[in-house]
């Protein structure tokens, strides 16, 4: 398997894994709704369990996450496609397969992303 391939099949599982993400976080933001549907609970001073504001805070944080990383890789995998994956957005050289590895929808080489504060 050569590298564009191995690093071709690391976005499909990232991608896999940040739409099993969304879809979760999804559920689980209707499952909160569903829950307190007709509720008429004072939870936001309830001294005894978490409020319903800070839990779909931190469920949507949760989504927004998990959306943007899919968004991310969908955009990785569209530069493969084009052929310009691996190539670094601002300044046109390569970007190292050992940053692709941990980060394999960087689309900025190290020098660039530190520039730029990514």
């Amino acid at each position: 398997m050569g590298e564009q391939d191995r690093l071709r099949a690391l976005l499909d599982e990232r991608r896999v894994q940040a739409e099993a993400r969304v879809a979760a976080s999804d559920l689980a933001l209707v499952a909160l709704l569903r829950e307190r549907e007709g509720s008429n609970d004072d939870d936001e001073h309830d001294p005894e369990g978490v409020t319903l504001s800070s839990e779909w805070s931190r469920l949507t944080a949760l989504a927004e996450d998990a959306a943007a990383e899919l968004h991310q890789v969908d955009d990785a995998l569209t530069r493969m496609n084009a052929g310009t994956y691996g190539v670094c957005a601002v300044c046109g050289r390569p970007i190292p397969t050992a940053r692709l590895e941990v980060r394999p929808f960087a689309e900025h080489c190290v020098a660039c992303a530190e520039k730029l504060g990514r």
